[in-house]
């Protein structure tokens, strides 16, 4: 994978408003060794995003999605292909930040410690990361909780922990591996409209990995699926719903027609993907 900065050169294609895209990936493969041989979990999989983008990702179980975003995060590398990112002039900002799944927090660190981990493994003062930790403390919703430990909160609670430690780095592109897959329905609904606020404001570039299409369509400005595994390009829906969006945009009839369209050209790969694990 490489980097590019402002100042450099970028050979991605331009978006239709001229820019270059943020993330530029093209034909990528990877293969994981298994005592069976080897596994191919991508295949020829190319991906364009560009700079304030927020995308969605689907595709059935085992496609990859995950893979992808750890190759983008540095987690993991790419067996074959290339991924460039077009990453601003400023050494000091990380270019990348994770949500994963499962609550990845400190458990020994308070929710105050747990946010501002990443500002203080970059060196940033004392007094400036309390100030940030304490402000993305008061956007989750947890002032009354910055001093109690992860095993003293809900699920929900944790998750927005790892969201505001995320943000509160402020990387260029932050990496969402399901963040709410774990969540009851009624919190992740409450969590969802947070994530849409909390992006409104700043328009972060997110590359969102969901297996749920309401989600992905309530939330991106563009939904691109998988196939089944070995994962690679199915489809692509341009999600024209008005911005700002909240819980409200789910009951418009638009809505429902994304909805039901995305799912009709992802339900073969679904059915695939059933088929191949029993």
């Amino acid at each position: 994978m490489s980097t590019d900065t402002a100042n450099g050169p970028h050979n991605g294609a331009a978006s239709p408003h001229g820019a270059a895209p943020k993330i530029h990936a093209v034909a990528v493969g990877k293969t994981f060794p298994s005592s069976h041989g080897p596994v191919e979990a991508l295949h020829n999989f190319s991906l364009d995003i560009y700079e304030g983008e927020f995308l969605s990702l689907v595709g059935p179980s085992g496609c990859g999605k995950s893979t992808f975003l750890r190759i983008l995060a540095g987690l993991a590398e790419e067996s074959s292909g290339t991924i460039s990112i077009h990453r601003e002039a400023n050494p000091t900002r990380p270019l990348s930040g994770m949500v994963f799944q499962e609550y990845a927090v400190f458990p020994w660190k308070t929710v105050a410690e747990n946010v501002a981990f990443g500002l203080h493994m970059r060196g940033v003062s004392r007094s400036e990361r309390t100030a940030i930790a304490a402000d993305w403390i008061d956007r989750v919703g947890l002032r009354k909780f910055a001093r109690h430990y992860p095993h003293q909160l809900s699920g929900g609670m944790r998750q927005r922990v790892g969201i505001a430690r995320a943000l509160a780095n402020d990387p260029e592109i932050l990496l969402m591996d399901e963040p709410l897959g774990a969540l009851d329905a009624q919190t992740r609904t409450v969590l969802q409209e947070q994530l849409l606020e909390l992006w409104q404001e700043g328009r972060k570039t997110v590359l969102y990995v969901t297996h749920s299409i309401e989600e992905a369509v309530l939330l991106g400005d563009r939904v691109v699926l998988m196939t089944a595994h070995p994962g690679t390009n199915k489809a692509e829906f341009d999600i024209p719903l008005e911005r700002p969006r909240s819980l409200k945009t789910t009951a418009e009839p638009e809505f429902a027609r994304l909805s039901y369209a995305i799912w009709e050209s992802l339900r073969d790969e679904v059915q695939r993907s059933i088929e191949e694990a029993e």
